[in-house]
């Protein structure tokens, strides 16, 4: 069971979590208001960035564990975030009710158009996760959850590209950002 699986990886977690790469980078582009999801959250890096900035933060993941953590950390820190234990698959956002939707380290092609049509006209996706092409074992192994070269531009193809870096196994491999890919898209207005 997926579920018993993260709440034992999270229960193990001490360490504070911090937000994405993507997010961290790329906060700049972040609207002043609105709604914000942070998907498959864990213990919550994303949403409280998002709420740090002052966004109505959501955040969903299957693991009672971490959303326990998450809830707590948000209190202690009088961060507002509504938290849910949510199976996203069966349960994915409503089309139309988002402004910003995080997704870090979590890879379901059969999500992506959902995942676009909970969009709102104009809104963001920060989308980062790991690749097939790989100078380390960091990350999974099963090919289900490693994109292939470009496989961000082809899933998201619908949404205008702001920011792209994949830099794969190119040039000195010990350098740069390696192993993942990152994605800042938006909607396009309808």
């Amino acid at each position: 069971m997926i579920e018993s699986k993260w709440d034992k990886i999270y229960s193990q977690k001490s360490a504070e979590p911090s937000a994405s790469f993507v997010l961290i980078e790329n906060q700049h582009l972040l609207p002043s208001c609105g709604t914000a999801l942070d998907l498959a959250c864990g213990q919550g890096g994303n949403a409280r960035l998002l709420a740090e900035r002052g966004l109505d933060v959501l955040a969903w993941d299957s693991s009672a564990v971490a959303i326990e953590q998450l809830a707590a950390a948000a209190k202690l820190n009088a961060l507002s975030i509504d938290v849910q234990v949510r199976d996203i698959i069966e349960s994915p956002p409503q089309e139309n009710s988002l402004d910003v939707l995080v997704v870090s380290f979590f890879l379901d092609r059969r999500l992506c158009s959902k995942l676009i049509d909970a969009l709102r006209p104009g809104g963001l996706l920060f989308y980062q996760t790991y690749c097939q092409d790989k100078v380390s074992e960091q990350g999974p192994n099963n090919p289900d959850f490693l994109l292939s070269d470009n496989e961000l531009l082809t899933l998201f193809s619908k949404m205008k590209v702001r920011v792209y870096r994949e830099e794969s196994l190119l040039g000195d491999q010990q350098q740069g950002w390696r192993n993942q890919a990152l994605l800042v898209a938006e909607k396009v207005l309808s």
